[in-house]
């Protein structure tokens, strides 16, 4: 009976060697791309391209009457306080008339309690309060984001660490330490941003956190650790990208925070006294406000509707940058 020849020794050599080879490309070519599907959006639900998804948000965003009205509010806002100064280029510290002059034709929302226009006060004190607010909401965010970042990238005794810090912080009477740095240094506009980013961080430091602990475990993260990405990469090009959306609700929200802020310390005189603003208009007529009510109530309505308009934005971009919000998966 015939046998069939035995392959040659150098053969299966050969064959073993090419399978090994074509395994090896195979799993190169699955790690390479790993972190190529992290840089198209791998993080994104199945199916659903970051540009699609972007597209999506605007709409549910511009679908929602509360944000469209938070946007409305705050671009009337921002129009009058950048523009109006180049309209109403008079000084809001002159005094033009007699105190406490009640709204009229020649002082369309009347005079305070020493005799200066409250509507060129309104126009020149909106800008120093929103530029107050943007800078420390600003601040506050970084100071966050990074102190929630390492936490929860890190874990151990380094987020042992830090959030024991971040409790300190939260215990403390923000306002109350705010007017502490505002007193020890000089109350100008930078001093008062500073004091409010430094006590007003602890929010989104605890939502960056749970934002990096849930992250980092995804298999985009673990692809770039396989190919030898550093920890910094991960951290801020990888994770953090993926955990903006409700980085960005809480960075809105702030700036709120930091209005109320700013416009409470000016109303116990701690603000700069040299620079209008609507919490200094608050606190310099409050003695008067039975008898001057105009110049007290005036600029808390301008806070009133600024605090607003940028809560409504904020529950706005929170239903829209949150597909659950909206009835998704």
């Amino acid at each position: 009976m015939s046998q069939t020849p035995a392959a040659p020794p150098s053969a299966v050599s050969a064959v073993s060697v090419s399978s090994a080879t074509s395994a090896t490309s195979v799993s190169s070519v699955a790690v390479a791309a790993a972190p190529a599907a992290v840089a198209t959006g791998a993080a994104a639900p199945p199916g659903r391209a970051p540009a699609r998804q972007s597209r999506e948000a605007l709409r549910a965003f511009l679908r929602n009457p509360s944000a469209v009205v938070g946007v409305l509010l705050l671009a009337a806002v921002l129009a009058v306080t950048l523009f109006g100064p180049a309209l109403m280029p008079a000084d809001p510290f002159e005094i033009v008339s007699a105190p406490m002059e009640p709204p009229g034709a020649e002082f369309l929302l009347g005079t305070d309690y020493l005799g200066r226009d409250v509507l060129t006060g309104l126009v020149h004190g909106g800008r120093a309060t929103l530029l107050v607010g943007v800078v420390a909401a600003v601040l506050s965010v970084l100071i966050g984001v990074t102190v929630g970042a390492l936490a929860g990238y890190y874990g151990g005794w380094i987020d042992e660490a830090l959030m024991r810090v971040t409790e300190f912080f939260q215990v403390l009477p923000t306002l109350l330490f705010a007017m502490v740095l505002v007193t020890l240094f000089s109350p100008s506009l930078a001093t008062i941003a500073i004091a409010i980013g430094v006590v007003s961080w602890t929010g989104t430091a605890r939502l960056a956190r749970g934002e990096f602990l849930r992250l980092k475990r995804r298999e985009y993260v673990l692809a770039e650790r396989v190919i030898g990405a550093g920890d910094a990469r991960i951290i801020w090009r990888v994770i953090l990208p993926n955990a903006l959306a409700p980085l960005i609700v809480s960075a809105t929200l702030a700036v709120g925070t930091a209005v109320l802020f700013e416009a409470g310390l000016s109303f116990l005189g701690l603000g700069d006294p040299n620079v209008m603003s609507w919490g200094l208009m608050i606190g310099s007529n409050r003695p008067y406000i039975l008898t001057a009510w105009w110049a007290v109530t005036l600029p808390g309505a301008a806070i009133f509707l600024t605090v607003l308009a940028v809560s409504l934005i904020g529950d706005g971009l929170n239903d829209a940058l949150n597909p659950a919000s909206r009835g998704r998966l």
